[in-house]
């Protein structure tokens, strides 16, 4: 069976992909391995899916080379996808920082690219597990695990990253990468909580399900959201943020008044009511459990604290330093750090420069964005300037 295009991978880089190609009258065949298409998109948002961002610029993005999602982001912008959902009548709303969300499924979405590919004539082929691809002179040859055997002038890697196993996700696009030459960086589990050890735990076990607003710093990057204690350790979306950063052995910055000096609040407080027991007073600006936490041992009617005494307690509140002992893994990490290498890709296309008519778009490509509709918007981007091209 022969197509212009085949794409591996029916998630939301893959769908777009393949009904901008067959918008271009290109033949062209989806393979997806699961038993349905965008369950990543079905599942993101809580169910409603937060399909993209106001503010998504190149400067949301991780990636060897930052500059590289430039091409694709300005040419398939954010407001280019809303344009389309809101051509398919499918509500949305902004939450905060730019975040839109289905007013109603994450379902619409995957409903509309599957709409989409079907008026462009795509097909698409579910439990189709990919066995092996050549190259051939005329493009490609790829063997399913039904036994067909496809050809193909353009192929398409969609494959996604190693997050979140249970829905299955794996390394083939990486492994498909390297069989052709073309280099994969190391991949790292993003947007995924921070684990404590056990002593660590220990001391912090009566926080597990408290939340707070919080700037959590790494490095010289910071993020100003919320943070949630869990029985191992932090999560939240500050903390999910960080970890797209942060790195074994690194420690983390959290300040718990983000926005306020802490040790001016506390000399204030101090001097309007020195009778006042610090944790009583943190209680106001922190929940109970936490105060009582960051005030410790070291508690005691604020009017007795010296100015030593009330720094070391701002410094807890404001820059409180914590080194992780590792993360939740690609288990529940909502997306992959790492992947193709973007220097043997061309920007414009997504085409890898050395192997004519093979593409890679999506997660798998070492383009990693911010937790917020970030990642979506890659998908798109990447994905239609792919189907311009194949």
């Amino acid at each position: 069976m022969k197509w212009d295009v085949v794409v591996i991978g029916a998630g939301a880089a893959g769908m777009m992909c393949a009904a901008v190609a067959g918008q271009r009258g290109r033949r062209v065949l989806v393979l997806e391995s699961s038993k349905a298409p965008g369950e990543k998109i079905r599942i993101s948002g809580g169910g409603r899916c937060n399909f993209t961002n106001l503010g998504a610029s190149p400067t949301q993005f991780l990636s060897a080379n930052p500059h590289f999602c430039i091409s694709a982001l300005s040419r398939y912008t954010q407001q280019a996808f809303i344009a389309l959902v809101t051509r398919h009548r499918i509500g949305w709303h902004e939450k905060t920082l730019g975040q839109l969300f289905c007013d109603g499924s994450a379902g619409q979405i995957v409903d509309m690219l599957l709409d989409e590919m079907a008026k462009a004539g795509v097909q698409l082929r579910l439990k189709a597990k990919v066995q092996y691809v050549e190259k051939t002179p005329d493009g490609f040859t790829i063997q399913t695990d039904d036994g067909s055997v496809l050809e193909c002038a353009a192929l398409v890697v969609a494959t996604g990253g190693k997050s979140i196993p249970k829905m299955g996700a794996t390394d083939f696009g990486y492994r498909l990468a390297q069989q052709f030459d073309v280099p994969v960086t190391d991949t790292w589990p993003a947007l995924v909580p921070l684990t404590f050890d056990e002593e660590l735990l220990d001391r912090l076990e009566s926080l597990a399900g408290v939340a707070a607003p919080a700037r959590v710093i790494c490095g010289k990057t910071g993020f100003d959201e919320a943070l949630l204690f869990t029985h191992r350790g932090l999560s939240g979306p500050a903390i999910l943020q960080i970890s797209s950063y942060w790195r074994e052995g690194k420690e983390i910055a959290v300040n718990l008044l983000p926005g306020g000096d802490a040790l001016e609040v506390l000399r204030a407080a101090r001097q309007a009511n020195g009778k006042q027991a610090a944790s009583t007073f943190l209680a106001t600006l922190l929940p109970r459990r936490l105060a009582k936490v960051i005030a410790g041992t070291d508690d005691g009617a604020l009017g007795g604290f010296s100015d030593a005494r009330l720094k070391a307690l701002a410094a807890r509140i404001g820059d409180w330093r914590i080194t992780p002992s590792g993360t939740e893994g690609y288990r529940i990490a909502e997306v992959t750090l790492g992947g193709v290498d973007t220097n043997a890709l061309d920007s414009k296309t997504m085409q890898a420069r050395k192997v004519p008519g093979l593409y890679f778009i999506g997660e798998v490509v070492d383009v990693t964005g911010w937790l917020g509709g970030y990642n979506f918007q890659w998908a798109w981007s990447s994905g239609w300037v792919a189907g311009q091209s194949v």
